[in-house]
């Protein structure tokens, strides 16, 4: 184990959320109107509690939208950055704890298998090193690698699936033993959790973990749970949660284990399946913010989060017009932790 570095949880103190701005050019422009205002609720519900990084096209015009929507200005921070998409978990950076001082990490970004373009948001990070964003050292690192891929318990833990990070369209050159080798060298982290099974239909990334089961403080899971027998993802899901019921602490102990709800089945224009999924919230100071899709799950799926992180307020975002490009309200942001952003 790296005793020197320290993946920290997403729980843990931070400094913002990291955000790309949709914009005509990207996969968004047949649905602008129906995602700027999720954007605009996400930014303006961070900024409640911390600072939101944004890169935008256009600056102003972000601007303008959240001021209208009374998001709270002297916490956002706007960048004129161009970019591919808005997948920010995916190309934003990495953080960890490197001798106790926050270290930013800028890993590859394939479009996930190289499936879409991702040139520019491959040089974000490095377009806010350079605008003087960042408040700690980044280091580019030679590997592919997504932060939805990944959950950390802060404790030298790492839950992930095989499906992603053994997939040959990422680091095919790498065996598993030798991918843990190299992630217990820039996390510092000691045990891994393989998830064998579980997937959404309609979803891009090759099974992320955070649309599928997050780590959550004192050695809790939560979890995609199926309860329909007829759906296609009943058996994969059912095998997914026997795999976390097994799952052993460091100590030796069961996991505490949460399942969140099952959302309706949705579908795109073309009858094509969307990945709707309660897993995939985010974490901030003191509050957690839940995706919603308008469905009769929702108030269950809050209750069931609220469980997982007691103590923090539990905020509702409605998350149904970014499915339409298969990701949720956790893929578009990533957490900056305290010491992260130069204020």
């Amino acid at each position: 184990m790296n005793n020197e570095r320290r993946l920290p949880a997403e729980w843990e103190p931070q400094d913002g959320v990291l955000l790309a701005w949709p914009h005509e050019e990207s996969d968004w422009q047949p649905y602008l109107e129906l995602v700027e205002p999720v954007f605009v609720e996400i930014v303006k519900q961070v900024s409640r509690f911390e600072m939101a990084v944004v890169a935008a096209c256009d600056p102003e015009v972000v601007r303008e939208k959240l001021a209208e929507a009374g998001a709270n200005l002297e916490r956002v921070r706007i960048c004129q950055i161009e970019n591919n998409d808005t997948w920010a978990r995916d190309f934003g950076p990495i953080t960890v704890e490197d001798q106790g001082a926050p270290h930013l990490l800028n890993f590859g970004f394939n479009g996930w298998g190289l499936k879409f373009p991702a040139d520019l948001d491959n040089r974000i990070n490095k377009r806010l090193q350079g605008l003087g964003v960042w408040g700690a050292p980044l280091e580019t690192v030679g590997l592919i690698l997504e932060g939805g891929s990944i959950e950390s318990d802060g404790k030298g833990t790492i839950l992930t699936t095989e499906e992603c990070l053994l997939n040959d369209n990422r680091n095919p050159h790498m065996t598993r033993e030798e991918l843990e080798a190299e992630l217990q060298a820039l996390f510092g982290s000691d045990r891994f959790l393989w998830l064998a099974n579980g997937y959404l239909a309609g979803d891009d990334t090759d099974s992320h973990v955070d649309t599928l089961a997050r780590l959550c403080p004192d050695d809790t899971i939560a979890y995609v749970s199926c309860d329909d027998p007829e759906d296609e993802h009943f058996p994969a899901l059912k095998a997914m949660e026997d795999e976390i019921l097994a799952f052993r602490t460091r100590e030796g102990a069961p996991y505490r284990t949460i399942p969140l709800p099952w959302p309706g089945v949705r579908y795109d224009e073309e009858g094509d399946r969307l990945p709707a999924t309660y897993a995939n919230f985010l974490v901030v100071n003191g509050a957690v913010l839940v995706p919603t899709y308008q469905d009769k799950n929702d108030a269950a799926a809050l209750e069931a989060v609220g469980r997982a992180f007691p103590g923090r307020e539990i905020v509702e975002i409605d998350c149904l017009p970014l499915i339409l490009q298969h990701g949720s309200l956790h893929c578009v942001t990533m957490q900056l932790p305290k010491g992260t952003i130069r204020f």
